[in-house]
């Protein structure tokens, strides 16, 4: 049976509440194309009132210690373990995506929550021995201030999660504005911390007209750092305006991940992980493989095997029983894939399978493989962000190399060899955030995630996530 889907409220002062205004979106179901639901629409009003709430939020938060925060989060991450399939069902009606791969993202949720609450036991300051024996210096570790988050559809609850766990484990209160297409599932998620006991106002949630609410909130004073995860051309403008009211922001967005399969590789293992990889999610993944540059040599058996995934692959309502891929997440996505095809095919690529729009109703897009396609293409230039697997064949590790780090884009990659002096070259040269070798996608919290050049700046994982949150202060103290 279908879990009913409820409309989403805003999240002020610790309360569940509707707009002002009374106005709401609609919120529809890609597999169906109908309206499921609606959320509530902000206007200045309500974001003044959610930029209150966190302000006091923080000054209540921030004098929790650590150890008590620590506690409260991991309350908040047993919650959600407890709602997971409830949280992962109203996420496949939103986003699509199949309820197993929706299910885990919830549980990794959990995980997160977790590691960071410990993690902030431990922000640690220092003493530092002082040229003058009368005086004492400290150097401290303290909350930036109250954050404002903005966060995609395409990980509704992951994208949200990573942000709030580390401002939270850092003291900082948190206000999101979480995507208004999937709603439903990050209010699941803070509604966890509500009940955990979080002080009100500590977090928030708003939904409305995303330039509007981005403007409002990153110049206001009240908001201390900025983080946002997205594409590259809305990531740079959100940026400049942090800058221009020194605000601190961490970016975390587009990429192309290349793919290189060295001649030595193992291309059942290089099928099996970078497939799977590929289609998760329909593609619609920032770390997702897209260039897949295979060694000449073993580039036939590649793409062949790589065919026989995609055919193999049950595309349906992600909350159907065998669901392997979901729709895509808007109608917007279904242009853009009959675009990028096109023109790799006017171009010279050729179609090894899928290509086309599957049924009339709902966001579904047939799996896809191009093969032989040429640079300029506009696949192998701008992130595809849909179920498009491009290959394109080269003669040496240095010319796959070259090709991976032609882009300004500099989020993941990918490699598959059985040599050691290949990943190592491989780990030295390509200009990326984050490296798998003879794996897939492996991001875990204690592990730094983000990007490098156009792909943005800052970790969203590991202890380095933490610093974003926190501010350095001085402090000599003499003996009178």
């Amino acid at each position: 049976m279908t879990p009913s889907y409820t409309d989403t409220r805003l999240l002020i002062a610790g309360q569940w509440c509707d707009a002002a205004s009374g106005k709401t979106i609609d919120v529809v179901n890609p597999a169906s194309g109908q309206v499921i639901g609606r959320v509530a629409h902000a206007g200045i009003p309500d974001l003044d009132r959610a930029l209150a709430a966190a302000q006091r939020g923080f000054e209540d938060w921030r004098k929790v210690p650590a150890n008590e925060r620590a506690t409260t989060m991991r309350k908040a991450a047993g919650l959600v373990r407890e709602r997971a399939s409830d949280i992962a069902r109203l996420l496949t009606q939103e986003q699509g995506k199949p309820v197993g791969e929706a299910r885990i993202e919830v549980m990794a949720a959990a995980d997160i929550i977790e590691w960071f609450a410990d993690e902030g036991r431990r922000v640690y300051g220092r003493i530092v021995p002082s040229r003058n024996l009368a005086a004492q210096q400290l150097v401290m570790k303290e909350p930036v201030g109250p954050v404002a988050a903005f966060t995609p559809w395409n990980f509704p609850v992951n994208q949200v999660v990573r942000k709030l766990s580390a401002a939270l484990a850092s003291g900082c209160s948190f206000l999101v504005k979480a995507p208004e297409e999937t709603p439903a599932s990050p209010a699941a998620l803070l509604q966890a911390f509500v009940d955990a006991g979080v002080p009100a106002g500590t977090v928030g949630l708003v939904f409305g007209t995303p330039s509007e609410i981005s403007t409002y909130l990153i110049a206001h004073p009240i908001i201390r750092k900025v983080t946002f995860t997205g594409s590259t051309p809305v990531g740079k403008q959100l940026a400049a305006m942090a800058g221009a009211h020194m605000k601190r922001a961490t970016m975390e967005l587009g990429g192309h991940a290349p793919v290189i399969v060295a001649a030595d590789a193992d291309v059942e293992l290089a099928v099996r992980a970078s497939a799977g990889a590929k289609f998760r999610n329909a593609g619609q993944v920032c770390i997702s493989p897209t260039r897949f540059l295979v060694h000449n040599s073993i580039r036939d058996e590649f793409a062949r095997a790589m065919v026989q995934h995609a055919q193999g692959l049950k595309l349906g309502d992600g909350l159907a029983d065998g669901t392997t891929l979901g729709p895509l997440a808007n109608p917007r996505r279904l242009t853009a894939m009959a675009q990028l095809l096109a023109d790799a095919q006017a171009k010279g690529a050729k179609l090894a399978t899928g290509g086309d729009r599957v049924g009339s109703s709902g966001n579904f897009f047939a799996p896809t493989v191009l093969t032989d396609v040429p640079l300029n293409a506009e696949v192998f230039n701008h992130e595809p962000f849909g179920p498009v697997a491009a290959i394109r064949g080269f003669d040496t590790l240095e010319e796959a190399i070259a090709e991976a780090n032609r882009l300004p884009y500099g989020l993941a990659s990918y490699a598959f060899t059985q040599s050691i002096k290949s990943a190592h070259l491989l780990a030295q040269q390509l200009e990326v955030g984050m490296l798998w070798i003879n794996q897939p996608a492996a991001p875990s919290p204690e592990m730094p995630f983000g990007g490098v050049k156009d792909s943005g700046y800052g970790s969203e994982g590991g202890p380095e996530a933490m610093e974003a949150y926190l501010v350095t202060k001085t402090v000599s103290i003499m003996a009178v």
